[in-house]
């Protein structure tokens, strides 16, 4: 079943919440908008939700009550929780819930810069190549 775009006001009502602190870095994770500090995903919509990383024992009280994110029936992704209706709703609480992500996402360690899509084909067609060599 092919995923649905976010509705509008769900995207404005992330784009209003999102932290304006400029070492926080917007791109599309599932090509939904996401936002990314030190190269780790803390928060996006997928579909008509927002989930938010949250960690596998969330400290933030409100995230123990909400559902685990399943980007597919039955396959959960640990540490992230789908923010309630009623929160997106409110910019104040929704800024708080995405806020707290941040902050988890300031725990965990750097990532290194992702390798773009023309180092990757290259990497990939020289191993293809070293292969066939030693055949």
């Amino acid at each position: 079943m092919p995923w649905k775009k976010t509705p509008p006001e769900i995207a404005a009502a992330f784009e209003k919440a999102k932290p304006t602190d400029p070492a926080i870095v917007s791109r599309p994770m599932f090509g939904y908008p996401s936002v990314f500090l030190n190269g780790n995903h803390f928060a996006g919509t997928f579909q008509d939700k927002i989930v938010v990383r949250v960690g596998k024992d969330p400290s933030f009280a409100s995230a123990k009550t909400a559902k685990p994110f399943e980007p597919m029936p039955g396959r959960a992704m640990g540490g992230y929780v789908v923010v309630p209706d009623a929160v997106v709703k409110s910019p104040a609480k929704l800024r708080e819930w995405i806020g707290e992500a941040r902050d988890y996402a300031k725990t965990l360690p750097a990532k290194g810069a992702r390798p773009t899509k023309a180092i990757a084909v290259n990497t990939a067609k020289t191993a293809k190549a070293t292969k066939k060599k030693r055949s």
